[in-house]
């Protein structure tokens, strides 16, 4: 039988661009795939009454989402379902059309089972995305848009360029994500300080009644960033999403010096500002965890650190299309040995 491990082999011959945008290819004719669609999601997605809750007013099948980064342009909404996938966000969104940073920009360390990548918020631009998320919008799973400013834009101006985003896609979105802790564009994580995220979720509650969400950097002491978040939380953001990648170097040997780290070599380094963000934050606001999740043992700890929903992006490409649905299966283990009826009484367990 046709295996992940094989056709993994023959992706890992090309570049790792090259072979996301197959991946992209595969997937946006799966979603158009009536009947292989359903036979994957019949395979993949669980639905277990366990598992489902409502955050922020929306209600999750699952906890397991995909992570920012993949989906750049809404075009592989359709097969999320079919990966196994509890919600999906679409990202980064920038107002004006963006090619991104100079190729080669993506690189993958399959020893360390992580990658690098310099994209550069590469995406149509907001009018062509928004037409393509309009055409499945709302979906069976929710949808969250990760929005960012341009390249070009100086950061006096910065507030606009959020501002006409949040206006243009808070209707065809189930959550918006604040992205200032991309590694990527030049400057972008200046923003990652309380007047300009006072000033921006103060805008933002104006704007849109819709959950807000901030993602920020996992390359800041916890004491800064817990600062950061309660700032955005006290100026109206529902929720934290933490962490974007890393610029730590030292944990791949020999990696590019420029670009984020995702993947297993990000795996301790999110967890442990998650949790130093969680102890002061859980209750208080909904928190999601992201980086180096790519199995139901992980993503349970960080459910039980104050997670309500977790991501997944990166180890995809190293454990394949049945990922999702080993962590789910492996969620719903840890719940029945722990006692518990639903995946809310295990949210923060830790904490409690």
């Amino acid at each position: 039988m046709f295996s992940y491990n094989t056709l993994k082999k023959i992706l890992f011959r090309f570049e790792p661009e090259t072979a996301h945008n197959m991946a992209e290819c595969g997937l946006r004719v799966l979603g158009k795939c009536r009947i292989a669609k359903a036979y994957m999601q019949k395979k993949n997605y669980i639905l277990n009454p366990r598992l489902t809750q409502e955050v922020f007013g929306v209600k999750f099948a699952n906890p397991v989402g995909l992570a920012a980064g993949f989906d750049k342009n809404a075009t592989m909404i359709k097969a999320m379902q079919s990966l196994g996938f509890g919600f999906t966000e679409i990202s980064t969104m920038t107002p004006k059309p963006q090619d991104g940073n100079p190729k080669p920009r993506m690189f993958r360390y399959p020893e360390q089972k992580s990658v690098q990548n310099a994209m550069g918020f590469n995406n149509k631009g907001a009018h062509e995305v928004l037409k393509n998320l309009k055409k499945v919008y709302p979906f069976e799973i929710p949808i969250g848009t990760n929005i960012g400013k341009n390249k070009t834009t100086p950061e006096e101006f910065a507030l606009n360029d959020y501002k006409s985003l949040i206006k243009k896609f808070e209707a065809s979105s189930d959550y918006l994500v604040i992205n200032i802790s991309s590694p990527n564009t030049p400057n972008l994580r200046d923003l990652q300080n309380e007047k300009f995220i006072t000033e921006l979720f103060t805008m933002a509650k104006e704007l849109t009644s819709k959950p807000i969400l901030l993602k920020i950097a996992p390359d800041m002491e916890s004491t800064v960033a817990i600062n950061l978040c309660k700032s955005a939380v006290n100026a109206g953001a529902d929720g934290i999403i933490a962490t974007n990648t890393t610029i730590d170097y030292s944990l791949v040997p020999n990696c590019q010096n420029f670009g984020g780290l995702s993947g297993a070599c990000l795996t301790q380094k999110s967890a442990n500002l998650f949790k130093e963000i969680a102890t002061e934050l859980f209750g208080k606001t909904v928190l999601i965890s992201v980086g180096g999740i790519s199995s139901g043992k992980e993503a349970y700890e960080r459910i039980r650190n104050g997670a309500s929903l977790v991501q997944a992006y990166s180890g995809l490409i190293f454990e394949g299309p049945s990922m999702v649905r080993k962590i789910n299966e492996e969620i719903l283990e840890l719940l029945e040995k722990d006692g518990y009826s639903n995946i809310t009484e295990a949210v923060g367990a830790n904490l409690k």
